[in-house]
C-alpha cells in the first residue's frame, strides 16, 4: 500500500496473528478464522486488527491446551469489529444503568511556556495530590493549565517524574525514535517466553474447560494486568487477584476487568501478609504481576526465587517501559506511552489520543496468551518460565502493523447503543452490570466467566478447592 503513511503495507488480522504466534515459537494447529477489517473505531491505526491477533492468539493457545486434554482440537472465530469494541471495553460498562467512571479533571492535556503539550496522569488520588502540590496550585483545571503554562515542557516533565509522579511530554515519532528508550525497545521483540529452569512435566489431565484446575495469582493493577487475568478466568482458571488496602482503585475498571475472579487483600509492607503471599504463590501455577522492574524482586519475590520455591511455575512480568533502557524503573500507563512514542496527534488544536487504550488491552491479551503457551510447553516438557511484555513493545509492534490510509474523520465512533449486540449483563456484589461479552468463540468450551466481577478484598487470601 501506498498511501499518506508511506509504503508499509497494512497488515491483516490474520498477518498479525501469524506474527504473535511466530514470536512465541508456536505453530499454527488450529482452525482459526478471522472476518472483517479495519477501520472499526476512528483512528488510522489498525486497532480491530492488532486486537483480533492477540485474542486469536489466546483462542489457539485455548485449543491447544484442550488439545492436551483431550487429543481435540478447537475452531476459534473472532471477528474485527468485536476485537475493537474489546480495545475499550471500559468505556462500555454500566453499573446498575450507570457509567460509574469518573476521571480527574486536572488529568489530561496542557500546553507549557515553550508551546509544548505534556499530559498529566492525575487520576489516583495520590498522584494528583502530588502534582498539585508541585505546582502550587488548588485542584481546578483553569489552576493548573496557568501553572504549567509558566514552566518550559522538558524541566516539567524531568520535575515531576523525578518526584515520583505520572505524566509525559508529547513527542513526534522523530523525537522518540531518537530518543535512548526507544533505541533500547526497538530491537526488542514483541514479548518473550523465557526457561527459567527445569522442572517435570505436568500434564493438564481431565477438565470441562482448557484451564480447569490452573491457579492465577493476580499481583496487578489498572487494565493490562487485569485483562489478562479475566481472560484466563474466562477459560477457566481460578484466578485470585492480590491488592494493598491503602492504593485506590478505579470503580468502572473493576467492575470490567473483574469477571471471573475472587479478590483479597493484602500488603506486601506486613510481614505477615507477605509470606501468606509467597505460600499462595508456592501452591500456583500461574503469578502474572505489573510492578515496575525490581520492585517485587526487592522482597524475594522475583521470577527465579518463584521459580526455587515452585518448579514449573510461569510468571507473567508486565511493565511500562520495558525491562530495559533508561526509563525502565519509570512510572507509566497506556496514555503516557501513547504520548511519549508520536502516537498522539498534536497537528490539531488539542491533542488527540488513540480512540481506546489499545496498548493496555493487547498488552493484556498477550499476557494470557503467553501464560497458556508456557503451560502448553510447561505440560509437554516441564520447565519453569517467565512472560516478558510491556506497553511500550507493544506500541512498537502497532506503529509496525501499519495504517489504514483513511480520513479518521469519516469513521463513526461507535456508542454503547451501537454495540448493544456485544454485551451481556451479569448480576452480583456491584448490582447489575452491563459489560463486553467474550470476544473469541471456541467451538467446544465457549469462553464464560463463572464468577461475576467482586469488589477489592470481598475473598480471603485462599485458593478456592480443585
Amino acid at each position: 500500500m501506498r498511501g499518506k503513511y508511506g509504503t508499509m503495507r497494512a497488515m491483516t488480522a490474520e498477518d498479525a496473528l501469524a506474527d504473535v504466534l511466530r514470536t512465541a515459537g508456536c505453530t499454527r494447529d488450529t482452525d482459526v478464522t478471522i472476518t472483517g477489517r479495519d477501520p472499526v473505531l476512528p483512528t488510522t491505526y489498525l486497532i480491530g486488527a492488532a486486537g483480533a491477533a492477540a485474542l486469536a492468539a489466546v483462542g489457539s493457545a485455548a485449543s491447544d491446551l484442550w488439545h492436551l486434554r483431550t487429543g481435540r482440537r478447537q475452531r476459534v472465530r473472532i471477528d474485527v469489529r468485536a476485537a475493537g469494541v474489546a480495545m475499550r471495553s471500559e468505556r462500555y460498562v454500566r453499573v446498575n444503568g450507570e457509567f460509574v467512571e469518573r476521571y480527574a479533571a486536572v488529568s489530561g492535556y496542557h500546553r507549557t511556556r515553550d508551546a509544548r503539550w505534556i499530559q498529566l496522569h492525575c487520576n489516583f488520588p495520590h498522584h494528583r495530590a502530588g502534582v498539585l502540590t508541585l505546582l502550587g496550585c488548588p485542584d481546578d483545571r483553569a489552576a493548573v493549565s496557568a501553572a504549567v503554562a509558566q514552566r518550559d515542557g522538558q524541566a516539567l516533565e524531568n520535575e515531576l517524574i523525578d518526584a515520583g509522579l505520572c505524566a509525559a511530554l508529547l513527542r513526534s515519532r522523530g523525537e522518540w525514535e531518537a530518543h535512548p528508550q526507544y533505541k533500547a525497545v526497538a530491537p526488542l521483540p514483541l514479548f518473550e517466553i523465557i526457561k527459567l529452569g527445569d522442572s517435570r512435566p505436568e500434564p493438564l489431565g481431565a477438565g470441562a474447560t482448557p484451564l480447569d484446575g490452573v491457579r492465577v495469582l493476580e499481583l496487578t493493577r489498572v487494565i493490562a494486568g487485569p485483562v489478562s487475568g479475566r481472560t484466563l478466568a474466562q477459560h477457566g482458571a481460578d484466578v485470585l487477584r492480590i491488592t494493598p488496602e491503602h492504593l485506590p482503585d478505579l470503580p468502572g475498571h473493576e467492575a470490567d476487568t473483574g469477571s471471573g475472579k475472587l479478590t483479597a487483600l493484602l500488603d506486601l509492607r506486613v510481614r505477615d501478609d507477605l509470606e501468606r503471599l509467597r505460600a499462595l504463590a508456592a501452591t500456583a501455577d500461574v503469578v502474572t504481576q505489573g510492578y515496575r522492574p525490581g520492585t517485587l524482586a526487592a522482597r524475594g519475590l522475583s521470577p527465579e526465587a518463584l521459580a526455587a520455591a515452585r518448579p514449573g511455575i510461569v510468571c507473567v512480568t508486565l511493565s511500562a517501559w520495558s525491562h530495559e533502557g533508561p526509563w525502565r524503573e519509570r512510572r507509566g500507563f497506556d496514555s503516557l506511552v501513547q504520548s511519549t512514542t508520536g502516537i498522539v496527534d498534536t497537528s490539531g488544536d488539542r491533542p488527540r489520543p488513540l480512540p481506546a487504550q489499545v496498548l493496555d488491552h493487547v498488552t493484556g491479551y498477550l499476557m494470557a496468551f503467553g501464560a497458556m503457551a508456557a503451560l502448553a510447553r510447561r505440560a509437554r516438557e516441564g520447565g519453569s518460565y517467565q512472560v516478558r511484555v510491556s506497553l511500550c513493545q507493544t506500541q512498537e509492534w502497532l506503529n509496525r502493523l501499519g495504517r489504514v490510509d483513511v480520513d479518521w474523520r469519516t469513521i463513526p465512533d461507535p456508542t454503547v447503543d451501537d454495540v448493544a449486540d456485544l454485551l451481556i449483563e451479569t448480576d452480583g456484589p456491584y448490582g447489575r452490570v452491563r459489560h463486553v461479552r467474550p470476544v473469541v468463540e471456541l467451538s467446544e468450551t465457549p469462553a464464560q466467566w463463572r464468577r461475576p466481577a467482586v469488589p477489592p478484598g470481598t475473598s480471603p487470601p485462599e485458593w478456592p478447592p480443585r
